[in-house]
């Protein structure tokens, strides 16, 4: 399945490593916020790779999880969910928000081919320093360029160069981001 071939993605072995995350991420959205390393012992179980600082709000959704990496300051706003038949990477300081879904796998378009269970898959990448705003739909096969934001809504069909601001669907550079983005910052009294 990591090697992007279509393959019968119905097997015995494969449903039982689902069943077995499914199992884990359903006992970390049972956990209250509070309890935060009980949280992250369960998040390093289901996960390939985390960082020492990240943020993962519930719900929280993945197929394997073994195959996610992610990197330091990571935010995972609600209802995060990644389908990880193939490799995620998330790289450092990636801001993730609400209802976002990421999938890596795409089923066959030929109807018996699709219901006999053919499917393949192709890797993500997010880089470095990435904001990704809410309900955004990243597909298979993607990558996101270090430093780019990607607008709410967007659905992300072909890879995003880096330090721009995308936005739609298909999801398309809108413009460069580049230093004038600074914005003014007042801090209130103490």
């Amino acid at each position: 399945m990591k090697g992007g071939k279509w393959i019968n993605g119905i097997t015995p072995e494969i449903e039982q490593k689902l069943a077995a995350t499914e199992d884990l991420c359903f006992q970390l959205n049972s956990i209250a916020p509070s309890h935060k390393e009980e949280r992250d012992r369960i998040i390093r179980k289901i996960m390939g790779r985390t960082g020492d600082k990240y943020v993962l709000l519930s719900s929280f959704h993945c197929d394997f999880g073994t195959q996610i990496s992610i990197g330091e300051n990571f935010v995972g706003n609600l209802n995060l969910t990644i389908l990880d038949e193939a490799e995620v990477v998330i790289g450092d300081n990636v801001f993730i928000g609400p209802n976002v879904s990421i999938y890596t796998v795409e089923h066959a378009l030929n109807t018996s081919q699709r219901n006999e269970g053919i499917m393949r898959s192709r890797p993500v990448h997010i880089g470095d320093n990435v904001w990704i705003g809410g309900n955004v739909t990243i597909l298979p096969g993607v990558s996101i360029g270090d430093n780019s934001v990607i607008g709410a809504g967007s659905i992300v069909t072909k890879n995003i160069p880096p330090s721009v601001l995308a936005v739609g669907n298909p999801c398309l550079t809108l413009r460069t981001i580049s230093d004038k983005e600074r914005v003014i910052v007042s801090f209130p009294d103490e």
